[in-house]
């Protein structure tokens, strides 16, 4: 119900970006993705994807969002990348945040704003409306973004009630089943085939990547990712 939900709620975003970053990709610009923490899961399904689209850059932390709240961090990281890869203006940006609250997606979402760049930022709508910004702006995400694709989970992201009919008296709710990962994956994933057939339906080479257990796939994705190859954060094999 909620993955038919989502992508229901999505479809006009994702029709519109398509031939926003179909064209750019078309004259050969990068997509660049962020998440920070379990995020950066999201992230990097869009990343030297089989099937996916060799041009996707992802500015990866080190730390795995652990200081993903220290103030100044994100922009320190998003300039270290633009730095050696190059976030350049007219391309596109996919920032994901579940809560859209914390400041190093704020940041890089306002690095690439400032830097000429579509910003797409993938959260759940509900809990970035309903939550403080950490960030000394006051802007969450759904504030700074171009375009929004939500992942229509709810806020603290889980589903599942484990006390069920009786409820522990005092005590706090117990949950689980989180919805971001699974949502968000798919999300991104219909981005990137709204992306393909527009590509295919206006006749522009597609820089598909292939399984490298298929004979022959690491050779082609090495000559598909040639021309990006500079500016890619993890390279292909």
């Amino acid at each position: 119900m909620l993955i038919a939900r989502a992508r229901e709620v999505n479809t006009p975003t994702l029709e519109a970006l398509a031939p926003v970053i179909g064209q750019s990709v078309a004259q050969g610009a990068v997509l660049h993705v962020f998440g920070s923490g379990h995020s950066e899961v999201i992230a990097r399904e869009i990343i030297g994807r089989a099937g996916g689209l060799a041009c996707v850059s992802g500015i990866l932390d080190p730390t795995n969002g652990f200081i993903e709240n220290l103030v100044g961090y994100g922009s320190a990281l998003v300039a270290r990348h633009d730095r050696q890869y190059q976030l350049l203006p007219g391309e596109t940006i996919v920032v994901i945040s579940n809560s859209g609250k914390n400041a190093a997606p704020i940041e890089v979402a306002l690095y690439a704003k400032q830097k000429g760049l579509n910003v797409v930022g993938l959260m759940s709508l509900a809990m970035s409306r309903a939550t403080p910004t950490v960030h000394p702006s006051g802007q969450r995400l759904h504030e700074i973004a171009d375009h929004v694709l939500d992942n229509g989970g709810v806020p603290g992201d889980t589903l599942i009630d484990l006390q069920g009919d009786s409820p522990a008296p005092d005590q706090p709710p117990l949950l689980s089943g989180p919805t971001s990962t699974l949502v968000g994956g798919m999300l991104l994933n219909l981005l990137m085939l709204n992306v393909i057939e527009w590509l295919q339906r206006q006749g522009h080479p597609l820089p598909l990547l292939r399984s490298q257990n298929i004979p022959g796939a690491i050779e082609h994705n090495r000559t598909v990712g040639a021309p990006y190859r500079h500016r890619l954060s993890r390279q292909l094999a």
